[in-house]
């Protein structure tokens, strides 16, 4: 990637957004791609995106685009940032233009067909790309208002992180580097689960000790599977890991937070969903992430009991009252699989 070579960010919702304006702080020209021509336009001319970021200034190396193949060909450094839902459809017409690329998710999510997470996806659709992932504490909003923000970039590619890095990292902006991609990648799939329960919890006033109890065991919880899938459970002890998992499950920014938020209000999971206007990833996950748990055989309670309250009628005090019935073990064990 020369200087002089554009960077492209796909998917004009909140994150892309907040990304591709670090990018030209940075004195990158950005090529933001989104779908809709409309919103394209109106960014273009307003120098704002409010259905997403509202009352946050684009800068002008910030370029709205839609012409998908013709943004692939111009970039080699490429951010993912499209719903998990939305990614194979959108890039699988264009895989002869990825070859050699480096293709960097910022989607936390998983696919449900395959237990597929979104750089799993990248691979298979251009099995000759670069792929990495971002994923950490990261709140769109306040990266793009300039709170102090680190993330880590993941990736078996030393070169690509380093390229990351020098693009992304800046005054309030920093990046951290790992190996363990899919550790990464996972922890910040499976926290959005666990950040819908801490919601309602707050919504329906639960004690600080309550709430810190489900964090802490969420990541416990969260490692345990991990580690079963091949992880390395240090990962969880960082930024993509407890890090993420922390401003997720206690931040009213947090998309899965305001979801459970909401349904701790009492509205359905659909009323939830549609007042809050984006993707919550973690109500995508919680189906997937519960078979998955049990084709394992990995002791998950915190998951059984969100899936009870979602789809099977059961109340959070209800799903509280069973964990608290259960027969505790040890606090701190990657290894085991029981205990709550």
């Amino acid at each position: 990637m020369t200087e002089q070579q554009p960077i492209a960010v796909l998917g004009g919702g909140s994150f892309g957004t907040a990304i591709a304006n670090l990018l030209a702080e940075n004195g990158h020209s950005v090529r933001l791609w989104m779908r809709d021509a409309e919103q394209a336009e109106s960014i273009r001319t307003h120098r704002q995106n409010p259905r997403y970021l509202k009352g946050v200034t684009l800068l002008p190396g910030v370029c709205p685009v839609t012409d998908l193949g013709q943004t692939l060909a111009e970039c080699q450094l490429i951010f993912v940032a499209l719903p998990s839902s939305a990614l194979r459809q959108a890039l699988s017409p264009f895989a002869d233009h990825l070859s050699g690329k480096m293709l960097v998710s910022t989607t936390k999510g998983i696919e449900a067909q395959g237990f597929m997470l979104m750089s799993q996806i990248l691979e298979e659709i251009a099995p000759q790309a670069r792929i990495g992932v971002i994923s950490g504490p990261n709140l769109a909003r306040e990266v793009a208002e300039h709170a102090l923000t680190a993330t880590v970039v993941a990736s078996d590619d030393e070169a690509l992180c380093r390229c990351v890095q020098q693009a992304l990292h800046g005054r309030t902006f920093r990046v951290y580097a790992s190996s363990d991609r899919f550790g990464v990648e996972l922890g910040g799939a499976l926290k959005n689960v666990y950040a819908i329960m801490a919601g309602m919890a707050a919504a329906l006033g639960m004690g600080e000790n309550t709430r810190s109890m489900l964090i802490t065991r969420a990541l416990a919880e969260m490692t345990r599977f991990a580690v079963r899938l091949g992880a390395n459970p240090m990962t969880f002890l960082g930024l993509a890991g407890v890090g993420d998992l922390i401003v997720t499950c206690t931040s009213t920014k947090s998309r899965n937070f305001q979801v459970g938020h909401a349904l701790g209000e009492g509205l359905s999971l659909d009323e939830a969903v549609s007042r809050l206007g984006e993707v919550a990833e973690g109500v995508n996950t919680i189906k997937v992430l519960k078979t998955k748990a049990e084709e394992l055989q990995v002791y998950m309670p915190l998951v059984a009991g969100l899936h009870a309250i979602l789809y099977e009628g059961r109340t959070l005090d209800q799903v509280i009252a069973l964990l608290m019935r259960g027969e505790p073990k040890t606090d701190v064990d990657f290894i085991s699989t029981d205990g709550f």
